[in-house]
């Protein structure tokens, strides 16, 4: 498995830090990594991903533990939909880690395949309905022109109301910034893992 890697990837983590030891941290280190391996615990990657990566910084672990968990899972927007927000958020950073662990489970949060093909494909949202549409328009024009159109936002607040925006405006960030982290460690797809975004700007 190594022999595929490049050469600066750890195996055990497969990023370019290594998988940090229980024993090597502070107390609120150790509270994160137990979190993170909680058989109920609702990560992703585990240790090899976002969660290992910031274990290196315990305090920006336990921040962007406590931020996640409120973005992703007390954003009152349901799973559905912000999945619909985290993939159009990999595609338009083009983040094939963020991308491949999150289809699987959009798709089991009920996000419809040809959603996920008009946003992995960059497809036209004219057939989507209303909340959905808004929502990747939104965060296409914010990702790809770094600002976003007074319409647009008017459509946005209208759709989510004023927290229900902001939320998502940090949900984005939140997922945009794990990109950062994932691009600067290159982390790799577990063995086996098949890519699942087209990163020919598709």
């Amino acid at each position: 498995m190594s022999a595929q890697l490049p050469k600066d990837v750890h195996p055990d983590s497969l990023s370019r830090l290594p998988l940090v030891s229980r024993e090597e941290l502070d107390a609120q280190g150790k509270r994160v990594y137990d979190a993170l391996l909680d058989p109920k615990a609702r990560t992703i990657a585990g240790l090899q991903g976002p969660g290992g990566i910031w274990l290196h910084s315990p305090k920006s672990a336990q921040a962007q533990q406590d931020l996640n968990r409120l973005v992703r899972y007390e954003n009152g927007f349901g799973d559905r939909i912000t999945e619909l927000a985290i993939l159009t958020t990999a595609r338009e950073t083009d983040q094939q880690f963020e991308w491949t662990v999150h289809e699987p489970v959009a798709l089991k949060a009920g996000l419809e395949p040809e959603i996920i093909d008009l946003i992995k494909y960059r497809k036209a949202t004219d057939g989507l309905p209303d909340k959905e549409r808004v929502i990747v328009d939104f965060i296409r024009q914010l990702l790809r022109e770094k600002k976003v159109a007074s319409a647009l936002y008017a459509a946005a607040q209208q759709a989510l109301g004023r927290t229900g925006l902001v939320t998502l405006v940090g949900l984005v960030g939140v997922y945009v910034m794990t990109g950062i982290a994932l691009n600067a460690v290159d982390q790799q797809l577990r063995p086996g893992t098949t890519p699942l975004l087209p990163l020919d700007k598709g």
